[in-house]
């Protein structure tokens, strides 16, 4: 499968600024996969799915690594928590075929939309600056959102970032900032569980897929020292701002 120069040329800007994206906020995918089926149309979904996992695994480990070196978040619970992750997340793209979206998009506008309106009016949600509360409940609690999540994530997967981070802080009572850190370990787990289902399935474009990820990679970077310098008000903002542009996207697919 060949490629023209252009179209390597917006690939690789897409997957750096993809990189960026996800690494603030999430939502890379929003961004990439479009890109590839608009560049590659000859493209089957299930590869240009499959390919930007391969990009979008390795710029979330790479975002994950800053933050956690940075941030501190419980180590103990994120094993679990990542290991619960990437089996729901591959037993999501295995079942992904037999769900209709028709019927996944709307639910999650609607959830999406609630989200936004809780911080919007809610200021003090994730602006703790405690170490946040562990263990009972709140682990098992954990687990099984972690579960949900990757489980959604391999299906679907839009704003699976946004809603750990939500998740995380409601159940720990933690800022923003930390649950952030907490959900790009999860979010990578997810990645890499549908990644091993799609490889199996023999859908990737290893050269594509690695050169997007080289590019993802620095994006990510970028797009984990603009969430340490702008904290928890950064992430507010962006998180509102991704409410925003999610919902009018899946929006803008279901009905028009």
């Amino acid at each position: 499968m060949e490629l023209a120069a252009g179209g390597w040329a917006i690939l690789v800007g897409g997957a750096l600024v993809a990189g960026w994206v996800d690494a603030l906020i999430g939502g890379g995918g929003l961004v990439l996969i479009p890109l590839i089926l608009a560049v590659a149309p000859q493209l089957a979904p299930a590869t240009a799915l499959a390919t930007n996992k391969v990009a979008a695994v390795s710029g979330t480990a790479s975002a994950a690594f800053t933050l956690v070196r940075k941030v501190r978040p419980p180590g103990r619970e994120l094993v679990g928590l990542a290991a619960i992750a990437a089996v729901c997340s591959g037993l999501g793209a295995t079942v992904a075929a037999a769900l209709n979206e028709n019927i996944m998009r709307p639910l999650i506008i609607v959830l999406m939309v609630a989200v936004g309106i809780f911080v919007a009016c809610k200021p003090s949600f994730g602006a703790s600056e405690s170490e946040g509360m562990r263990g009972g409940w709140r682990t098992i609690a954990a687990l099984v959102a972690a579960a949900i999540v990757a489980f959604y994530d391999g299906i679907f997967g839009p704003g699976t970032g946004m809603f750990l981070i939500m998740a995380f802080t409601f159940i720990f009572s933690q800022n923003f900032l930390k649950s952030a850190a907490m959900a790009k370990v999860v979010n990578t787990a997810t990645n890499l569980g549908a990644l091993v289902v799609f490889i199996v399935g023999g859908h990737v474009w290893w050269t594509l897929g690695i050169v997007l990820a080289v590019a993802n990679v620095i994006g990510a970077q970028l797009g984990a020292r603009t969430v340490l310098s702008g904290g928890t008000k950064l992430i507010r903002y962006a998180l509102l701002t991704l409410v925003v542009v999610m919902s009018v996207y899946l929006a803008w697919q279901q009905w028009f």
